[in-house]
């Protein structure tokens, strides 16, 4: 709960891209459903053609309600409170069609596209906004593919690079080392201008990555509404997730080799998360895995390249 002082007590940014960091649609999806949710307006957007490859991230053409051909180009937009540091509604009166709570006034968004080029000149136009809004907070919001089965609750990490904010939460700093994305460097660059952030991630499963994870967008939502300390209503988001989970299961019935892979996943995922589990147990039932799988991390034991153990948040 907020008590006037720390992450918590200024205006907090949430922020989700499409590409690298947001597998099955889940991060933006979130911030599309507080973006849905509370009364924002957009603040300012950045322009498409200094940061953007056309044949890489092309624009789609729509019509809108006047039956107009609407083109619209990749791009970021920030929105902000239409009335800032506003309660929202309260829950008796609407609670099934708005965010709400004491922090709910205080909540911007940032949604977009990750760029193709330019990246630290990005970040830096991104933070002149952030500081403009009086920004005191960021809130990243991510998705990756991961050895996670569809069947169990979707994992979330929570971490921050910020010493007070890891002490004021109670939460980790990341060890991942390797290629990041965007959100990486706009988190390094807030860092620099004095804004502290932290990160929520979701580890999709891997094997139904070209479709929407309304299961990984509701642990997200989960999540977010007890870091940010607001109430933020499901609507169909629970439904969704679990039609999502009996689709999954249909199809599996229908492939052994598939089925069999989940079974793996299942018995890895609960030999971590059993309340007996050591660390030497742990990494004998992912070695044990691995066997199962192949010959050695990242393989089948036909020769194809099989994904590899579950990363760290990028």
């Amino acid at each position: 709960m907020t008590d006037g002082n720390g992450f918590l007590s200024g205006r907090l940014l949430v922020v989700a891209f499409e590409g690298w960091n947001d597998a099955g649609e889940a991060a933006t999806g979130a911030v599309r459903t507080l973006k849905e949710l509370l009364d924002v307006e957009e603040i300012t957007s950045i322009d498409p053609e200094i940061y953007f490859d056309y044949q890489f991230n092309r624009p789609t053409i729509s019509t809108d309600e006047d039956g107009h051909r609407i083109i619209e180009w990749p791009s970021a937009i920030m929105y902000g409170p239409a009335v800032p540091g506003s309660s929202g509604v309260p829950l008796a009166e609407d609670a099934q069609l708005r965010v709400s709570g004491t922090n709910a006034g205080n909540i911007y968004l940032l949604i977009g596209t990750e760029p193709s080029r330019s990246w630290k000149s990005f970040a830096a136009e991104i933070l002149d906004s952030v500081l403009a809004a009086d920004v005191s907070g960021i809130v990243f919001l991510g998705a990756m593919l991961a050895d996670v089965p569809h069947t169990r609750p979707i994992s979330i990490f929570v971490s921050s690079d910020n010493p007070e904010v890891r002490a004021e939460l109670q939460i980790e700093r990341s060890s991942y080392e390797g290629p990041v994305g965007i959100l990486s460097v706009l988190a390094a660059a807030a860092e620099t201008v004095g804004i502290p952030s932290l990160s929520i991630w979701a580890s999709v499963p891997h094997y139904v990555h070209n479709a929407p994870s309304p299961k990984a967008l509701l642990a997200l939502i989960d999540k977010l509404e007890e870091v940010i300390d607001v109430v933020i209503p499901r609507g169909d988001l629970v439904t969704d997730a679990s039609e999502w989970e009996t689709g999954i299961d249909a199809l599996a019935a229908e492939d052994e080799e598939m089925a069999a892979y989940i079974g793996q996943l299942e018995q890895a995922r609960d030999t971590v998360d059993s309340p007996e589990a050591s660390g030497e147990a742990i990494a004998q039932e992912f070695e044990k895995y691995l066997r199962k799988r192949g010959e050695g991390p990242g393989g089948w034991a036909d020769g194809r390249q099989g994904p590899g153990p579950e990363p760290r948040q990028p």
